[in-house]
């Protein structure tokens, strides 16, 4: 049974990769309104650990997992690593003795417990004390609520996580309040737009990144920008001999690297690492977001009847941040590159038939089932295979990061 599995990242004040919250998205037969959230768990769980493997999904970060009552009192979180998993518990689970003893003996034996949801309550305090994070979703709850919550766990040993944080002013509100960790899209909108001109080096990088997307650009063009670049070369042959290719014999020099990868993707790697270049200053998951996407609307072109353009959608998945990279407007980039009128249209203006490899995309990373179901019905698209072209997509970001 293939089992749907997205994760969504959260970060520390840094804005560094801290974690991700792993999200169970039901199956072909049993969607998230079908099922009971113990066989959420479980399924998620079973796959995650038995079938996939974390670290392809989470690579070395921590996850965390949705825990019900049954299972806490079952001591369902004991059948895993507690270096891996977060055991963050449901907001409908109510502080029993039953339930403060199970939290108890997870802390004692080492593992990390949140309170997912959490709205201040008196009752919940002798579970907060075996509790190490809380998580406040800045959704449910008015912003004065928040802060006479924060000021009541502040007797507490807790760290708090700020949940579905959508703009860098709610995350550096956050950050005032106390907030140590964050999840939520904030990392994908620009922090503000610039009416000055890009500076010069990134405007380099546009340019140079123009010359790469062009089909026009010989191969040899690409060997040269290659070979004038160390740091390219370096990453070039990093990637080829990583755990993605699984080759026998090691890849030693940048000729032998073309030719193992043609023309076609030699010209995607040398994209990605411009891109990767000029969001230097940005968080690193914003990259590996955008590496996602690319490979993702690639995989779903493959399966439509946009084969012949999978080429050009994968750019659309690239490029589909590159306004939040910069801080910019989306349009103002796009018309420094060579981007045909659909690929245009679909980044500037979120339309056209290719704009649905991008929102097919953004619903699955959002668990949004109905918008996905919407965007991928005309592209024909079954959606049974879009877990496996996901977690593919991870393995690509994973490669290449």
């Amino acid at each position: 049974m293939d089992v749907f599995i997205a994760r969504q990242p959260i970060f520390n004040e840094h804005r560094k990769l801290h974690a991700y919250e792993l999200l169970y998205r039901g199956t072909k037969t049993h969607t998230l309104t079908s099922i009971t959230g113990e066989q959420a768990t479980t399924s998620l769980l079973s796959s995650t650990f038995l079938t996939e493997g974390v670290e392809i999904i989470s690579g070395s970060r921590p996850c965390f997992i949705n825990f019900t009552e049954e299972l806490l009192l079952k001591k369902v979180p004991f059948s895993f690593p507690k270096t891996r998993i977060v055991v963050e518990i449901l907001e409908d689970v109510r502080p029993t003795e039953e339930i403060i003893r199970a939290c108890k003996t997870l802390s004692k034996k080492g593992y990390t417990l949140a309170l997912d949801d959490f709205v201040y309550d008196r009752s919940f305090d002798p579970l907060i004390k075996w509790v190490d994070i809380i998580k406040i979703d800045f959704r449910l709850s008015p912003l004065d609520e928040i802060i006479k919550t924060v000021h009541k766990l502040q007797r507490f040993n807790v760290k708090l996580l700020a949940e579905k944080i959508e703009t860098q002013d709610e995350f550096n509100k956050a950050m005032k309040m106390g907030f140590t960790f964050f999840q939520g899209f904030f990392f994908c909108r620009p922090e503000s737009i610039k009416i000055k001109e890009l500076a010069a080096a990134k405007l380099s990088l546009i340019h140079l990144l123009a010359e790469v997307t062009k089909k026009s650009t010989t191969i040899d063009r690409l060997h040269e920008i290659i070979s004038r670049d160390i740091s390219i070369s370096y990453k070039l042959l990093r990637f080829l001999n990583s755990a993605y290719f699984y080759l026998v014999q090691k890849v030693t020099t940048v000729k032998h690297a073309i030719a193992y990868l043609g023309e076609k993707e030699l010209r995607s790697f040398i994209m990605l690492v411009l891109v990767s270049e000029l969001a230097s200053d940005k968080p690193e998951e914003l990259v590996r977001l955008a590496l996602v996407r690319a490979k993702f609307c690639e995989l779903l072109a493959l399966e439509s009847h946009f084969a012949e353009d999978a080429s050009e959608i994968y750019l659309i998945g690239l490029f589909s941040l590159i306004d939040v990279m910069l801080d910019s407007t989306m349009e103002e980039i796009v018309n420094k590159l060579p981007l045909t009128p659909s690929a245009r249209e679909a980044l500037i203006n979120d339309s056209g038939e290719y704009s649905l490899f991008i929102d097919s995309s953004k619903a699955y990373e959002r668990l949004q089932p109905k918008k996905l179901a919407s965007a991928l019905a005309p592209l024909q698209i079954e959606q049974e295979r879009v877990a496996e072209i996901y977690l593919k997509a991870i393995k690509y970001a994973n490669a290449l990061t």
